[in-house]
């Protein structure tokens, strides 16, 4: 493993402070808000894990444990600001204590920013980057049913902008899950699609994570994890979904992955796929996967070195391959990963060419502004943004 020589002298590290991963890890729900004496929180999640059963047992359990809870089921996909207002009315009016995330990374999102929103009042744009807001908020319990966002334990929510839809990142410790709980078995019937775009997300926190600029060893440590294990468990998950084994090293990669950008940050890839889903309704997932590959290529050179031992992770080379040789390979993986789990392009997605190049100028302005590409390797100017857009395209 290579020292990063932009690594912070001093890691400042934040994490969950409760966790329990793995199969029937849900059942500890109980004794997580017991210890944390919540007793009126809001469980918020959407119609899917309504409809499913997963949010009455969610409820058996609160209560089972003395608390009184009230369910929001009212998230969308890639929450808005509109979105949150009904939501935020429901934590009000429950008087509640903490909010529960349930769900993919748009419902724990959504229960990260009420969390804030709850107690300052305001509006959500008030803490976005490149602000850190670390003031009075809920606590918050997360339950991922997907593997891929990390959301559970990160200090970052994503919130669009009903009015310009441009994705606000809104960072600071505030919005990091007090709790997590990590259960394989909320994702086995995670779809096909589903199953590779969080995957594929979770590997490009890693790969960010571990090449970003303020990566620092005990982030690398996290990152190289969890590129190992997608590595080794995405096509698996991808061709047969009921394979346990694989999906319970996705769930805990996911989260490892998570841990690893919270404390390092994303870099371009991050940047440039916000605008993407903001513009165009992409899911987050699915638009990191249309630039993972085009975006390494673009920064492979000017960290040869990191980009190496990723690809050493994922054991792409052997430990024995040059640096330059192995960097290059990680970009042909990367490539043929996608490929493999069938990430479209924009143009098959169905996005039409010409609001494409239309927005590409205003879709390179918010990558910039949102400071995520000033932590790549090699930071790009708003003409190779557009053009790494126009790349990918097709």
């Amino acid at each position: 493993m290579t020292d990063s020589s932009t690594s912070p002298a001093v890691a400042a590290i934040a994490l969950p402070r409760l966790a329990h991963i793995g199969s029937g890890a849900l059942e500890r729900l109980g004794s997580v808000v017991e210890t944390l004496g919540v007793r009126r929180p809001v469980v918020v999640t959407d119609r899917f894990m309504v409809d499913t059963g997963v949010a009455a047992r969610v409820v058996e359990l609160l209560t089972a444990a003395g608390a009184t809870p009230t369910v929001f089921d009212g998230t969308v996909p890639d929450p808005t600001t509109d979105s949150l207002r009904p939501g935020l009315e429901v934590v009000r009016a429950a008087d509640a204590d903490a909010v529960i995330g349930l769900g993919g990374g748009s419902p724990m999102d959504t229960a990260k920013a009420l969390a804030v929103l709850s107690r300052t009042g305001g509006e959500i744009a008030d803490h976005r980057a490149p602000g850190a807001y670390t003031g009075p908020a809920l606590p918050i319990i997360a339950i991922p049913t997907t593997a891929g966002s990390g959301s559970e334990a990160t200090q970052f929510t994503v919130i669009t902008d009903s009015a310009t839809d441009e994705k606000m990142l809104c960072p600071g410790l505030s919005f990091l899950p007090v709790a997590t709980i990590v259960d394989v078995d909320l994702t086995m019937s995670m779809p096909a699609r589903l199953s590779a775009d969080t995957g594929v997300d979770a590997l490009t926190h890693a790969i960010e994570a571990y090449v970003s600029r303020k990566a620092n060893p005990f982030s690398d440590g996290l990152a190289l994890a969890a590129m190992r294990t997608v590595a080794g468990a995405l096509r698996r998950v991808w061709a047969d979904g009921t394979d346990r084994d694989a999906r319970a090293a996705m769930m805990v990669a996911a989260t490892q992955a998570g841990m690893a950008f919270s404390n390092a940050s994303v870099a371009l890839v991050h940047g440039m796929s916000r605008p993407i889903g903001g513009h165009f309704h992409v899911a987050h997932g699915l638009s990191n996967a249309m630039l993972l590959p085009a975006v390494t290529r673009f920064s492979v050179d000017a960290a040869v070195e990191r980009y190496a031992d990723c690809a050493r992770a994922m054991r792409v080379v052997t430990d024995a391959t040059e640096d330059r040789s192995a960097a290059h390979a990680l970009v042909d993986e990367l490539t043929r990963l996608c490929a493999d789990v069938e990430v479209p392009t924009p143009e098959s997605h169905g996005i039409d060419e010409t609001r494409w190049e239309e927005r590409l100028p205003v879709m390179a302005e918010q990558a910039l502004a949102s400071g995520s590409p000033a932590n790549n390797p090699r930071v790009p100017d708003a003409q190779e943004i557009v053009a790494l857009y126009r790349e990918i395209y097709r």
